[in-house]
Order: C-alpha cells, then sequence, then structure tokens
C-alpha cells in the first residue's frame, strides 16, 4: 500500500493547522508558503477535510482555516481515509467489497491482516502527537521527499 501525495500533503496541513492558536483561521498562502506546496493543490486537499469535520473555514480578511476539532481527538487514520478513501492494500480487503474468490482465496487473510496492522497502526497516532514531534523536530521533514 502506498499513501498518495494527497495523504501525505494533508497530514502536513493538518500538523500546520494543528501547530496554530486555537481560535486562529490560518489562510492557505502561509501553509502553501511554510510546506511548500502550491495553494491550489491545498484548496484540492482541503475540501474533503472539510467533508470529514476536520477543518472548518471563515471568509474574509481573517478568514482561512482551522481544526473543527482538539488535535488530540484527530487520528492519522481520520486524515488520510477523508483524502484517501479506505486504506486497503487491495480493493478485496476493503470492508465493504466482495469477490467472488472469497470463501476460497488462500491470500484473503494476508491482505486482511495487513489492512488490520495499517488500521491499528494510523488510528492510534494522533494530530497532537505530530503536532508535538514537529515543535521537537523543526524542518526534520524535507519537503522534497515527503
Amino acid at each position: 500500500m502506498q499513501v498518495s501525495t494527497k495523504g501525505r500533503y494533508a497530514l502536513r496541513l493538518m500538523v500546520d493547522l494543528g501547530s496554530a492558536e486555537p481560535d486562529y483561521y490560518t489562510p492557505l498562502r502561509e501553509v502553501s508558503e511554510r510546506q511548500s506546496i502550491s495553494e491550489k493543490y491545498l484548496e484540492q486537499i482541503v475540501r474533503p477535510l472539510s467533508k470529514a469535520g476536520l477543518v472548518t473555514s471563515a471568509r474574509g480578511v481573517f478568514g482561512g482555516y482551522k481544526l473543527a476539532q482538539d488535535p488530540e481527538n484527530i487520528t492519522v487514520g481520520q486524515i488520510l481515509r477523508s483524502v484517501e478513501g479506505e486504506l486497503a492494500p487491495i480493493p478485496c480487503s476493503k470492508r465493504e467489497a466482495e469477490c467472488i474468490r472469497t470463501n476460497t482465496c488462500v491470500t484473503k487473510d494476508v491482505w486482511q491482516s495487513i489492512k488490520e496492522s495499517v488500521d491499528q497502526v494510523v488510528d492510534n497516532i494522533t494530530l497532537q502527537e505530530l503536532v508535538n514531534r514537529s515543535t521537537q523536530n523543526r524542518g526534520a521533514c524535507p519537503s522534497e521527499l515527503v
């Protein structure tokens, strides 16, 4: 399983917003400059995050985006699923997916175990943990690698 650029950038956006003052609406232009991510691309990323109830927005001169919840209540899994969809190594390991070979497939349990392991990891790391790491390790994540 490989997380797309959209998923990686969504995490960076959320860490950036989580590092701001709780009542401050951060313009995407500021995030774009700090994270070296196109503002247009951030606009595409923020839509599903907003739809998932993870960010909220305000218009106007003091407008922008902020977290809709406390960062300790947001998980990496929620963020990734909002922009990536279900985190499954192959389509038949998704919850809603049905495969015609489901009763005879000897590898089904392998894929399901991988999915459950990924879910276990991403659902147990909070945005607050990433924000804390970010403040301790400023600049430790080169943008060209993420």
